[in-house]
């Protein structure tokens, strides 16, 4: 499942793999596109349509709590977390990103399931717009291959 190729890392296999993605609506032109372009690359990976799960929440804060209710129901195998912050003139900027990934982080430890954090945090939309594609498509590689990384430990 995991060989070399020639990108440097491993070659991925979303066969067989669930996974839950839950997408926050603020800013819902961006993480429309990054729920697109997720989708895309999780299928190209081998994911079966009838394998992905998409939530929405409202915004970037809700994300850990729906990730932690997915992680809960023991049905996927990794999850994506999508999401759009810009910057605006407050200190709430910061506070979102930094209390949203730390959230994520936990989920994904506590439950000891991969999570990719692919919430962009963006000074602009056109930072926002030119990230989303590529962040979404790592976003995808990297639950594909942290999913495949822990089969293999749970396997021995």
């Amino acid at each position: 499942m995991m060989g070399a190729h020639k990108g440097g890392g491993p070659a991925l296999s979303g066969r067989g793999l669930r996974i839950g993605i839950v997408q926050a609506r603020f800013n819902l032109a961006v993480t429309d596109a990054l729920a697109r372009a997720c989708r895309e690359e999780l299928r190209a990976l081998g994911v079966a349509d009838a394998d992905i799960t998409l939530r929405q929440v409202p915004g970037a804060l809700e994300i850990a709590l729906a990730l932690q209710a997915m992680a809960q129901s023991k049905r996927f195998d990794a999850l994506v977390a999508l999401g759009c912050v810009i910057r605006g003139e407050t200190y709430h900027f910061e506070l979102v990103c930094n209390e949203s990934a730390a959230g994520i982080t936990r989920v994904g430890l506590d439950h000891h399931i991969p999570i990719a954090n692919a919430i962009l945090t963006t000074e602009n939309l056109s930072q926002a717009v030119a990230r989303q594609d590529e962040k979404a498509r790592d976003a995808a590689r990297v639950a594909v291959e942290m999913a495949a990384l822990l089969r293999q430990y749970r396997a021995n």
